[in-house]
């Protein structure tokens, strides 16, 4: 908005640099200057003031317009005895009608018309010749001199406004349609979320009740199937949880949270709680970390400790290492003795743990060491 005002002026400027020039050399080569005396030089100085005053602010163009029109009425008084019919501001009274008719709003525009009508009226009778005995040369001077350009100036604003008023149907417009979409993104995000639960929820809680009650049924002891079917139950409550914070997600819930490092303790704890000895250890100094790679880093966790559940036996050491210029997390767990290796059944999860880590520029590395699986992510970060 700035430059816009700044170019305003400076095109006011000019044109009434241009009038000034333009009126005050033609009166200059009409007006017989030695003759009329200082009537003339009170008329020419008149006309470069009402020309200098086209580049003043345009909520003054009334009243510039005014002194226009008493200029073109009281210069033929004042070179009365001068042959010929002259003024100081025949381009000038044309620009003061187009920015009374352009800037002004109706009352005022019609005023300073009307003052603009009179004034070239007046100049017109008072200057005798031809002109003054035929009123069709005075309604033609009249036209030209004050209407015409008045009216280019209220078509111009008209104009203006007809450009903004399109301008703001078509942002109000694109506002709908945005909305539009946004509605039926929410709509479908709400859909899904409905299907999830209708379909996935029941089946889930329905694994870990059956899971709970057979386990119930079980002789007392710590055999391996009471520990598999503790680790089913565990597993469908943290699915259940995990789907509560998706379905949340989907239904745009502001206060809708994904799970991040801050809740590794409770996702160890969750392994644990299923009979799988897990330890966590957190070296360096926590840093804030974006948040899509926290939750990655928490994902990755999961995924790990859940094949380590599924197909390992503990201990399990989770080691998540905050360094200068990166994260690494390293999950450790044993083997289970007469089983086929781990990497054999935990290619799907690897698979989506490569997939986050390449996201995000990291790097993996997995494998068997002696009588152990591990597993280790590498992220760079920022160095603090």
């Amino acid at each position: 908005m700035h430059d816009i005002s700044g170019s305003l002026r400076r095109q006011s400027l000019l044109v009434a640099l241009v009038c000034v020039v333009c009126d005050a050399a033609l009166f200059g080569l009409r007006a017989p200057l030695a003759e009329a005396g200082w009537r003339a030089w009170v008329v020419l100085l008149g006309g470069i003031a009402v020309n200098a005053a086209l580049a003043g602010p345009a909520r003054y163009s009334g009243w510039v317009a005014l002194a226009h029109a008493v200029l073109f009425a009281g210069s033929p008084l004042l070179l009365c005895t001068c042959s010929g019919y002259v003024v100081g501001n025949n381009a000038g009274i044309l620009i003061a009608g187009y920015r009374a008719g352009a800037w002004l709003r109706p009352k005022p525009a019609v005023l300073a018309l009307l003052a603009l009508l009179a004034g070239v009226v007046a100049g017109c009778v008072e200057g005798g010749g031809r002109t003054a005995s035929d009123w069709r040369l005075i309604a033609i001077s009249v036209s030209v001199s004050g209407l015409l350009p008045w009216l280019v100036g209220r078509y111009t604003t008209a104009r203006r406004a007809y450009i903004a008023d399109l301008e703001r149907a078509a942002d109000e417009r694109r506002q709908h349609e945005e909305e539009a979409v946004r509605r039926a993104v929410l709509e479908e995000r709400t859909t899904i979320a409905r299907d999830l639960h209708d379909v996935i929820s029941h089946h889930v809680s329905a694994i870990g009740v059956h899971a709970g009650a057979a386990r119930l049924g079980l002789p007392d002891g710590d055999g391996p199937v009471r520990r598999s079917l503790g680790a089913v139950e565990s597993a469908s409550r943290s699915a259940m949880a995990d789907l509560r914070r998706l379905l949340d997600l989907l239904h745009a819930q502001p206060n809708a949270e994904q799970p991040g490092l801050d809740n590794l303790d409770e996702l160890v704890e969750t392994v644990r709680a299923a009979g799988l000895p897990t330890r966590l250890t957190l070296r360096g100094e926590p840093r804030e970390l974006p948040g899509s790679l926290d939750v990655a880093l928490y994902r990755i966790a999961q995924e790990a400790l859940t094949n380590a559940l599924r197909h390992g036996e503990g201990p399990v050491e989770v080691e998540l290492n905050h360094g200068r210029t990166e994260v690494v997390l390293t999950v450790t767990n044993g083997l289970r003795a007469g089983r086929t290796p781990q990497r054999e059944h935990a290619h799907r999860g690897l698979a989506g743990i490569r997939q986050r880590v390449t996201l995000f520029g990291g790097q993996v590395s997995y494998g068997e060491t002696g009588e152990q699986w591990q597993l280790r992510t590498t992220f760079p970060v920022e160095s603090t």
